[in-house]
């Protein structure tokens, strides 16, 4: 005597494996969406810091013009979680191009101005972040 064929159960269980499978499969997608979020999230605060670092730089050169007129030099500063440096050279008559980097980790900005005048106030011509000098 021969029982019938029951597929059922058979069916049944290989619905729940798929099913499972592709539920693994979009809980692990969006945990690694979520990963890279938060590295894209961290990388951009550690670029707005490494832009904050060569402001400040630059504003501590602008500080040393106004102290003495004839400066011109480098200097640095450490801030916070990170390091900037500037570097001010004087052109013809008052004129002086400053250069400021700013460094966080790996991100690094950098700010070029250039003054026409520093007497009797500094006359800033042009403030730009730079790929590079």
């Amino acid at each position: 005597m021969m029982l019938p064929n029951d597929n059922n159960g058979f069916m049944s269980l290989l619905t729940v494996l798929v099913v499972g499978a592709v539920g693994v499969l979009i809980v692990t997608t969006f945990t690694l969406l979520a990963i890279d979020a938060s590295r894209l999230g961290f990388a951009l605060e550690q670029s707005f810091q490494a832009k904050a670092l060569s402001n400040a730089c630059t504003e501590e050169a602008l500080q040393q013009i106004s102290d003495s007129v004839p400066f011109s030099g480098a200097g640095t500063l450490s801030l916070g979680e990170g390091d900037c440096g500037y570097n001010v050279t004087a052109l013809s008559g008052q004129s002086r191009t400053l250069d400021a980097t700013g460094v966080v980790d790996t991100m690094i900005r950098k700010v070029d101005v250039s003054l026409d005048s520093i007497t009797p106030d500094i006359n800033i011509t042009s403030w730009q972040e730079v790929a590079d000098f």
